[in-house]
């Protein structure tokens, strides 16, 4: 199988150096979700998941939850709720959305206010490494001493800044040398919680939490790192500058997999500009399966705008796809080209995760299913149900698999208010 990895803009095989396969994806910021676009990211990764597991490779995926951040302390002053009891309440509801879509749970599922210790040690490393420096109780990473920051991105330098201003950066922190260094360790501001640190209470930088949940549980190189294409930069760029100069191997990441933003009316989906459309609405209206299949219509990495009309026709599909299952076969093998279908399948996924394609070609197997004058489907029907467990489809079976739902209420324990 093989990917595009932003890094190298080009198609690479997945490799590893054993087994398993570490996967890191950047999760929610929880205090408003769960919207399409996160759905599009989160089940990208989980067919992305599912086929990698039914071809036996083993998996090893961690997804954070970024638990205490300017957003999310924004947002509580705002409704006037405890920081932690939003992010709690929010991340409930986004594990809710996870398991309603039989979304793979990831594997752990950390918060990263588990990791403080973690990263103050992160921190303190950074400075001793010389690209950090210390300033009115604040850490911060100073791009200039990290000669390969933008490698990511490939951004120049006049293009970087704007970029991050809108993406939470502070250029007018009087503490900085330049207005992109980025902040690793943020004193406290009176009413906002706090840790003990070296440099006086604080708490952590967005980045650093990344960096360190990932290297905290799949260790210093991981096989695929994830998330929005929105991440690509500023964050995912600092979260190299921050692992690189520490081990002195890189890469941090063999394959960065970012997905595409999905757009609403023209603008980009987001929190900010108040046009999300959310999952949960649209489960009172279509069922899982539809909403699965409608996301898995569009390449991962091709942007694409919501169309309520393409959801109304997903839900057709699926229909069509249940059908084909109904029934009981008659023994024996039908000719309806199953081989064939199932290594284009294959052959699809494998080549950068063409899930478009693959549905397409389920579509054409399950219509060759019910257009047979036998019932002699019998093999048709299980390449049905292989290539739909792949996109997370329940079809004729009752809510989500039992790994599923279990594995989320693991998760949900934590998160229990």
């Amino acid at each position: 199988m093989k990917l595009h990895d932003s890094l190298s803009d080009r198609l690479e095989p997945i490799g590893a150096s054993g087994e398993p396969l570490t996967f890191y994806v950047c999760g929610i910021t929880p205090y408003d979700t769960t919207h399409v676009g996160h759905a599009f990211t989160y089940c990208a990764v989980d067919s992305l998941i599912r086929y990698l597991e039914s071809e036996g490779r083993t998996i090893r995926y961690v997804q954070n939850v970024t638990d205490i951040d300017d957003d999310i302390l924004r947002k509580a002053a705002e409704v006037g709720e405890d920081w932690r009891a939003l992010g709690d309440r929010w991340t409930r509801h986004y594990i809710e959305d996870m398991r309603a879509l039989n979304v793979r749970p990831p594997d752990a599922f950390p918060r990263a206010t588990e990791v403080i210790a973690q990263i103050v040690e992160t921190v303190d490393g950074l400075l001793a490494a010389g690209v950090a420096y210390q300033a009115g109780g604040s850490v911060y990473f100073h791009i200039n001493d990290w000669p390969e920051f933008g490698k990511l991105s490939k951004l120049p330098r006049d293009r970087m800044l704007p970029i991050a201003n809108e993406r939470g950066n502070h250029p007018d922190d009087p503490n900085k040398r330049d207005p992109l260094d980025f902040v690793l360790w943020q004193a406290q501001v009176e009413g906002e919680p706090a840790w003990p640190s070296p440099w006086g209470p604080g708490r952590p930088g967005w980045h650093i939490e990344c960096s360190t949940m990932a290297t905290r549980w799949l260790g210093t190189t991981i096989d695929l790192h994830g998330g929005g294409d929105d991440l690509c930069f500023p964050h995912h760029e600092c979260e190299i500058a921050q692992v690189e100069p520490l081990t002195g191997r890189p890469p941090f990441v063999r394959c960065w997999f970012h997905t595409a933003m999905v757009a609403y009316q023209g603008e980009k989906m987001s929190k900010s500009l108040g046009n999300l459309v959310m999952v949960r609405d649209l489960l009172e209206t279509f069922s899982p399966d539809a909403i699965r299949f409608y996301l898995a219509s569009h390449h991962y990495r091709q942007a694409w705008s919501y169309d309520p009309e393409e959801l109304v026709d997903a839900e057709r599909q699926v229909e069509l796809l249940k059908a084909a299952l109904l029934g009981e076969p008659e023994s024996g093998e039908g000719d309806l080209g199953v081989e064939t279908a199932s290594r284009a399948f294959d052959q699809a996924m494998q080549s950068d995760l063409d899930t478009p394609r693959a549905i397409e070609i389920m579509g054409r197997l399950a219509k060759a299913v019910l257009g047979s004058n036998s019932r002699q489907v019998g093999e048709a029907q299980a390449g049905l149900r292989r290539m739909g467990a792949v996109f997370g489809l329940r079809l004729d079976q009752a809510g989500p698999e039992r790994q599923v739902a279990d594995g989320w209420q693991a998760h949900l324990n934590k998160f229990a208010g």
